[in-house]
């Protein structure tokens, strides 16, 4: 009989053991810019205090990654544990309960320190359904050295006057140097990110009160014709298959006098490991036309847990850390205080070592000079500031897209590429039930 107790005493030992040491594995789906690669780099800490978690990462291109993760979460295929999803996803996915809610993540993770316009954009009906790694908008990152070269000066809120002047004094094709360098690469999160927020600046906007089409107006075509004469005069060659990366690498190699791009760029374009112009970057705000609208957008990459996730709990786990106070304090003791992901937290533009960094104070005025319930000069009856908060977007903007980049690869008309961007938007509208 004691024989029998001590086996089934070590049994239960053993099974205790063996549940102590199971490892859950998160499988992550992540895009592939810097900060995620840096993430990935720091998550060995992450594992270390979590040994029975196990991480899996899958890293992919910006426009593959949209599709990867679409696919998944609409079949409820289980893919994925974690998914780097934007602020255009997150209030479409959670309305169909397509995401987990975060409402229940630790008090100490301090949902109230995430900024109001950023922390709006991930909820829905009270409930928070991602949470933000970093948040950015746009603005105009230069070379303070070829401005001063020019004999100019870049104005702290230009217009788009002032970059087309800046851009043709900068050029120097000889050289390889060109004045300003924009996204090109179709895809609604690339050139017509760029495109629909310079639009709102123009009084362009994607649709009027009635949800009728606007690709046929003035103020598109003034977008358009603008965003050609500045790229085909000044900009880079192949810029219609330049997307964020691309430019990145450019003006990191100093072969651009301007980049108008995501406000996250500005620790990878400082960083003297990287950047040849590192010591010679300015910040100013994103364009105007002197009608009330800047051209920069508004944006988070953030983490979200798929409904289909079957490690809900440890998925959840993660994410608190990734997104945590703690996990800003390690990238600034491993990276410096430039190389924190930027744009999430109000502590973080509180912090006096984060307000020496030369771009934390632009970044924050870009953030808070975007309104996604207001994005347009006129009213329109959508929300979002460089997307629309509708399904069919995605679909919709990829396409147009696809026009303006032929455009500007020169295998088109700007009024050619309109007017296929107006029907394209028309026809997939009134299949939709608009």
């Amino acid at each position: 009989m004691r024989l029998n107790h001590a086996f089934c005493a070590a049994s239960a030992l053993a099974l205790l053991a063996g549940a102590a040491t199971a490892q859950t594995t998160v499988t992550i789906a992540t895009v592939n810019n810097g900060d995620m690669i840096r993430m990935q780099g720091l998550s060995d800490e992450f594992t270390a205090a979590n040994p029975d978690i196990t991480l899996e990462w899958v890293t992919l291109e910006e426009n593959v990654l949209r599709q990867r993760v679409t696919q998944d979460i609409a079949s409820n295929g289980g893919q994925f544990d974690v998914m780097t999803i934007g602020t255009y996803e997150v209030p479409i996915w959670g309305k169909q309960g397509w995401l987990v809610s975060l409402n229940d993540l630790p008090a100490e993770w301090d949902a109230d320190d995430i900024l109001p316009a950023i922390r709006g954009g991930l909820t829905v009906d009270g409930e928070l359904y991602a949470a933000p790694f970093y948040g950015e908008s746009s603005m105009v990152m230069y070379r303070k050295d070829l401005m001063e070269a020019a004999g100019m000066e870049m104005p702290e809120a230009p217009t788009w006057d002032d970059i087309a002047k800046a851009a043709e004094a900068m050029t120097d094709k000889d050289n390889e140097v060109y004045g300003i360098c924009l996204r090109g690469k179709a895809g609604w999160g690339e050139n017509m990110a760029f495109l629909s927020a310079m639009a709102n600046s123009f009084g362009g906007k994607w649709f009027d009160e009635d949800w009728q089409a606007q690709f046929d107006s003035e103020a598109w075509a003034n977008t358009l014709n603008t965003y050609m004469d500045l790229m085909n005069n000044y900009g880079p060659p192949g810029a219609s298959t330049n997307g964020f990366n691309e430019n990145l690498s450019l003006f990191q190699q100093g072969k651009c006098g301007m980049w108008i791009d995501a406000t996250v760029a500005a620790s990878f374009v400082t960083n003297p490991n990287d950047s040849t112009v590192a010591d010679q970057v300015g910040f100013a705000l994103a364009p105007d036309n002197g009608l009330g609208k800047r051209g920069n957008w508004l944006w988070a990459w953030s983490l979200a847990v798929p409904a289909g996730s079957d490690a809900t709990d440890a998925a959840k786990k993660f994410v608190a850390w990734a997104t945590s106070k703690e996990y800003t304090a390690l990238v600034a003791e491993n990276e410096g205080w430039a190389n924190v992901p930027p744009g999430t937290r109000t502590s973080l533009y509180e912090n006096a070592e984060y307000q020496k960094v030369p771009f934390a104070e632009m970044t924050l005025n870009s953030i808070n000079s975007a309104d996604p319930t207001q994005p347009t000069v006129d009213p329109v009856p959508y929300t979002g500031v460089q997307f629309v908060a509708i399904p069919e977007f995605a679909g919709i903007a990829t396409q147009v897209g696809q026009e303006f980049s032929a455009a500007l690869a020169g295998q088109q008309s700007v009024e050619e590429a309109l007017e296929k961007a107006q029907a394209i938007t028309v026809d997939e509208m009134e299949a939709a039930g608009y």
